[in-house]
């Protein structure tokens, strides 16, 4: 057996077969620019149609956590039925505070289940606060802490909901797994170019940017008892257990009522209007701290009023404590589409 450190490493692919990203957000100090956020981006109408992009929005990549809003409606069409907050939890990349475990754990015991009836990975909490409160208190990695439990305590509950194994349920082939494939393609409007697996274990899909903000921008105008409205409305109406205090997604459904956001990790972030238009970032380098800034340039350009999103808008850039710089979104959208050729994206 070779070991692991000789080895074949994998042959990167060739720079022409790389995604077109362009630059979307920049770090200043002292006016000299310091680092360079790559990535695409893209405006939807309600009808689909695509208003703003930048980069390559059509490129294959994988929405990440982004997915579990989606997910979260089709476990709802398949019968789950949860308090408010257990729902936004089911779509939750949780910072694993005490709400955000017991959570888990409640919607476990509402269907005679147990933690080892979970299967996603073993993790710490995400959040950096509540990680340091678990270490210190002598907690260790576990299921219920890691950021996905609420998804999986779900996943778990629709199978005992609709009498399917338990055991098993990330296997592709389950009927739960199956479901939830049908309605991403649905919500997307999109097959997917090909299915990997997610950090916590769960299916994932690769798709594009554009056909994930038409299906968030169809969560985030669905109105009445559908699937879509339930999700959407236990995210907007507890969007603490979508995910957790000093949390920018949080801020930004608390700062701006009736927005629909879902982070991602390596640098995706999905925001839904209440009209139907909405918004998908990629940052290429998958670093985390650009999405926000983007996002809310993006929500500027479609006239969303982001006065109150200035304090995720653009984040200060310390040295020796005090502010020197900036980190902040290009103005990507100057070379962009114009309305007239976008509808050929």
């Amino acid at each position: 057996m070779i070991s692991p450190a000789l080895a074949p490493i994998p042959t990167p692919p060739a720079a022409a077969g790389l995604p077109q990203h362009t630059p979307l957000a920049v770090q200043t100090r002292d006016g000299v620019v310091e680092s360079v956020h790559y990535g695409s981006a893209i405006a939807t109408a309600a009808d689909g149609r695509t208003l703003l992009a930048a980069g390559e929005p059509l490129a294959a990549f994988y929405p990440r956590s982004a997915l579990k809003p989606l997910q979260a409606v089709a476990m709802v069409r398949a019968g789950l039925d949860l308090p408010d907050e257990l729902l936004a939890l089911a779509a939750a990349s949780h910072s694993g505070a005490a709400p955000h475990r017991d959570g888990a754990r409640r919607i476990l015991d509402l269907h005679g289940l147990a933690p080892g009836d979970l299967e996603n990975s073993t993790d710490l909490p995400y959040g950096a606060r509540e990680r340091e409160d678990w270490l210190g208190s002598g907690g260790q990695a576990t299921q219920l802490a890691q950021n996905c439990s609420g998804k999986h305590a779900a996943m778990a509950a629709t199978c005992v909901i609709n009498g399917w194994p338990v055991r098993g349920y990330l296997d592709p082939g389950h009927p739960l797994q199956q479901l939830v494939a049908q309605t991403v393609a649905e919500l997307t409007g999109e097959e997917p170019e090909r299915t990997s697996t997610d950090g916590c274990g769960t299916p994932l899909f690769a798709l594009t940017l554009r056909g994930m903000a038409r299906a968030f921008g169809k969560l985030a105008a669905a109105s009445g008892t559908g699937a879509e409205a339930a999700v959407a409305g236990a995210m907007r109406r507890h969007p603490e257990m979508v995910a957790g205090e000093d949390r920018d997604v949080t801020a930004l459904m608390r700062l701006a009522p009736g927005l629909l956001a879902k982070d991602g990790f390596e640098g995706v972030q999905l925001v839904g209007l209440p009209d139907g238009r909405a918004v998908a970032v990629k940052i290429s380098d998958g670093g985390d701290r650009a999405r926000m800034p983007v996002t809310v340039r993006l929500l500027a350009a479609l006239d969303v009023d982001t006065s109150p999103l200035a304090r995720i808008a653009a984040l200060p850039v310390l040295g020796g404590g005090r502010p020197v710089g900036l980190l902040q979104a290009t103005d990507f959208l100057a070379a962009a589409h114009s309305p007239n050729d976008s509808d050929a994206l």
